[in-house]
């Protein structure tokens, strides 16, 4: 069954389904031929993995960010990010990437970070004399951080996967998610100085650097609200979501007033077939995974693992050109589910803690979404820019260059993502 689990798996992903097909059909025809198990256990399965309190953060995460996006929270951003760095070499490129972080810290979500951010900042770009595929894998790149900055969707997935505390994921992942940013943007401004993009301009004073702040203020307080009262123990995550969704509202509708009542369907439209997609990647992995774990494929896969060596280091590294591979070629939350409960117990036995190994998942798997065949996006990225596929690949390699060398640090400093854990000890 097992045998058959795989090959399936292999022909339907090479054949180009949407992933969720792929697990389960898979799981499918591997329980309806292979096994004696009655075929009622799929549809248990998929029950079993979407019934989970934490996982409606999901949906929640999904709808503030919408709102947020749709309340006019990016230009502000935007705005604020120009008057920072916005006078340096490369500096439309710089803001992209910052105002990236911002957003990265109410979205929860790579596409949406692109779209939302992307759509504006994209044709700034281009017509500040910036090449068209720079432009696009700037953006592309950037957006992965929406997954690595807390609030994160993939990080309430690892969780629930790996039982350990959301609240300690999300704390791991800030000084990460900088580290990625920074190394975008030391790439982004090398690359403009060398091509000549967006020369140094004037200076914003301190008085335009306080109005785009405090006019940017009430975006910038909603992550504050929502970890805040997370690390404080007012709220769970999911009940975070549930304050950002009030929250996102309020701001959009009464303090800048540019979300419209009758924009709040399309609104509840855009998360609702986000997260049906997300669910069903859940559901259908939750059964690929439990079929994997029967026919002991874990167990195969993690002594096959450790007869290569024992050495934390090599087995983090032979992990990491894996996921490297696998992020090519599956979804993220995916990834996460079928994945988690193979190399978990191989790290665990080693001494890794699964914090910071979740936070080396999710840095890893965030640039999947930025590499080919996959890549989502490089293709929201393509839809906004109007360019092959090709060339924003091309333009990306230099950044994907840049971000395994913050994998790599990430990875091997575990301070980097358990400094703030510790020190607040929250997850440890």
């Amino acid at each position: 069954m097992g045998a058959a689990l795989m090959t399936c798996f292999a022909v339907f992903a090479i054949w180009g389904l949407p992933i969720a097909i792929v697990l389960g059909m898979a799981s499918f025809i591997a329980l309806w031929f292979f096994s004696l198990m009655p075929i009622t256990l799929v549809p248990q399965q998929m029950f079993t993995a979407v019934d989970s309190f934490p996982l409606l953060a999901i949906p929640l995460f999904m709808i503030a960010g919408s709102l947020m996006e749709f309340g006019g929270i990016s230009r502000r951003l935007i705005r604020l990010a120009n008057s920072m760095v916005g006078h340096l070499t490369g500096g439309l490129a710089l803001v992209a990437i910052i105002t990236c972080m911002f957003f990265a810290a109410i979205s929860g979500s790579g596409p949406a970070t692109v779209a939302a951010i992307g759509g504006i900042m994209i044709p700034a770009m281009q017509e500040a004399g910036y090449d068209k595929g720079y432009a696009a894998a700037v953006m592309a790149l950037a957006g992965a951080i929406g997954i690595i900055i807390p609030p994160s969707i993939p990080m309430v997935t690892f969780a629930v996967m790996s039982n350990v505390s959301i609240s300690g994921l999300f704390t791991a992942g800030f000084i990460p998610g900088i580290v990625v940013g920074l190394s975008l943007m030391i790439c982004a401004w090398q690359i403009a100085k060398k091509k000549g993009y967006g020369k140094a301009g004037v200076k914003a004073s301190g008085k335009e650097r306080l109005q785009a702040f405090l006019d940017a203020f009430w975006a910038i307080l909603m992550p504050v609200i929502i970890l805040g009262g997370i690390y404080g123990g007012y709220f769970t995550p999911t009940e975070a979501a549930a304050v950002a969704c009030f929250y996102g509202l309020l701001v959009g509708t009464v303090v800048y007033r540019e979300l419209k009542l009758k924009e709040i369907p399309k609104v509840l439209t855009n998360a609702a077939v986000t997260t049906a997609m997300i669910m069903l990647i859940i559901a259908t992995a939750k059964v690929f995974g439990w079929i994997m774990t029967s026919e002991r494929i874990p167990d195969a896969v993690a002594r096959t693992m450790m007869s290569w060596s024992e050495n934390k280091y090599v087995i983090l590294m032979i992990i990491n050109l894996m996921l490297l591979v696998v992020g090519c070629f599956m979804e993220t939350n995916a990834a996460l589910i079928i994945l988690t409960p193979i190399f978990l117990p191989i790290v665990a036995a080693l001494g890794v803690s699964p914090i910071h190994f979740g936070i080396i998942m999710i840095v890893n798997l965030a640039l999947g979404m930025s590499t080919p065949p996959l890549g989502v996006n490089l293709f929201v990225a393509c839809g906004i820019n109007k360019i092959s596929i090709e060339r924003i690949s091309k333009a990306a390699v230099p950044f994907l260059i840049f971000n395994v060398v913050a994998l790599l640090l990430i990875t091997y400093i575990e301070p980097i993502s358990m400094l703030l854990p510790k020190l607040f000890g929250i997850g440890v």
